[in-house]
């Protein structure tokens, strides 16, 4: 008989056991892990160097990275937010770094010094960890609930969840009445075969992208840098660094794009059109302006070779070639319509997108437990008492940057202190 059984050899369930076994020492807890690691998407994560969570420190603007969420964890970021979780590891001995674009990562730059924490805690603490343990069943019984695995039965006063996007495990909880968010992939890289980036991968520019609509939405237009750039035929939009892949587009505004258009881009089945607006200070009319004043300037200069902005040069001579220009056109003797034909390919570039595929190691999913049956003042069900979830098994997810480990290790922190209270 066990007082807690988590569910989950992951980062969710790790943290949560660490938690109750400091604040309640008697209490027996147990791990449960279908695979023979634990921890493994905190290996991986990061390019190997675990992305820990984000030095946004307020809530609010916190929160505001949840396309799933953000409204719920409102609360919970209040009650323990990224500085939390940097003070636990630095406390451990893991010293913790915050980079430019607000990142955390630990100073080892490897994400074997937050296993060996995390590891470590729940060892020297006697939290027992049972690997190749999947879970075929749950039940509710009157002294708490029961988990059944291949091979023996389990019981255990109180029940914590922490599986991420497990199918299976959703589907028992369907069984005992809670409603489950169909999964759908979130944060992906865009497909696209298209002359104009063919070839010069691994170039990145800042620029702006829209997702054009099939269909004219209402309730699902979302800005998400809050500029009121929607229309009729866009219903996502998205600013920051773009990169050219061998596949096609990546980088952050793709990367918001795909959490943010989750369920649609799903509903298109991975197929629609996109326009990139390379220079986004400009629109397509203030970019046909100047450059009528730079053909009056630069007149005996050559279009290909002169790049008039700041966009890498292998970039602005596909544009200009997809405008139609010529090797050896002279800016003198560009006519209106190749001017026109430049700025569009500058500020609307339009590209077809067909298929996605994963963002590095990182796989993310839009969907889980109904949010409405959670509790967020404890992480508890409301259908069921003793029941807990942590993690990405509700539907909660956010974009990169560290945000989803952190409503893994907040959810976890809150279900704990419900938990031993």
């Amino acid at each position: 008989m066990f007082d807690l059984i988590i569910v989950g050899g992951g980062a969710a369930g790790f943290y949560a056991a660490i938690q109750v076994a400091e604040r309640a020492p008697d209490l027996k807890i147990a791990i449960f892990e279908r695979g023979k690691t634990v921890l493994s998407k905190v290996k991986i994560s990061g390019g190997g160097r675990c992305n820990v969570t984000h030095g946004e420190f307020v809530p609010k603007d916190l929160a505001a990275n949840y396309p799933r969420g953000e409204k719920e964890l409102l609360g919970p970021f209040h009650a323990y937010a990224p500085m939390d979780v940097m003070a636990f590891f630095e406390e451990r001995g893991v010293p913790l770094k915050v980079e430019e674009d607000g990142r955390v990562f630990p100073k080892s730059d490897s994400s074997q010094s937050i296993i060996d924490c995390l590891v470590g805690e729940a060892d020297r603490l006697g939290v027992t960890v049972l690997r190749n343990s999947s879970v075929k069943d749950i039940n509710k019984t009157e002294e708490g609930w029961q988990v059944t695995t291949m091979n023996k039965h389990y019981r255990s006063r109180k029940l914590l969840l922490a599986t991420g996007s497990n199918p299976k495990i959703w589907k028992l909880l369907e069984k005992i009445g809670h409603q489950v968010v169909p999964p759908v992939p979130s944060l992906f890289t865009f497909n696209v075969s298209d002359n104009r980036i063919k070839g010069i991968q691994g170039l990145s520019t800042y620029a702006s992208v829209e997702v054009l609509a099939k269909k004219v939405f209402h309730t699902d237009k979302k800005s998400l840098n809050l500029k009121s750039k929607l229309d009729q035929n866009t219903f996502l939009y998205a600013e920051g660094p773009v990169l050219i892949t061998h596949w096609g587009l990546s980088g952050p505004a793709i990367l918001k794009l795909s959490a943010w258009g989750a369920n649609i881009l799903n509903d298109y089945n991975y197929s629609f059109r996109i326009l990139v607006n390379w220079l986004p200070e400009y629109t397509t009319e203030s970019m046909e302006a100047s450059l009528r004043e730079i053909k009056e300037v630069e007149a005996k200069k050559t279009v290909m070779r002169t790049n008039v902005t700041e966009l890498p040069k292998r970039l602005w001579k596909r544009l200009a070639e997809a405008a139609q220009i010529g090797p050896e056109k002279r800016w003198g003797d560009i006519s209106k319509m190749e001017l026109r034909a430049l700025a569009e390919q500058l500020t609307a570039s339009s590209f077809k997108v067909e298929g996605k595929s994963t963002f590095k190691e990182e796989f993310v999913t839009a969907g889980g437990v109904d949010l409405k049956e959670i509790n967020f003042k404890t992480f508890e069900s409301k259908l069921h008492p003793d029941l807990y979830f942590a993690g990405e098994i509700i539907n909660v997810d956010a974009i990169t940057g560290g945000f989803n480990f952190q409503n893994a290790w907040t959810g976890a922190y809150i279900a704990a202190q419900a938990i031993t209270s």
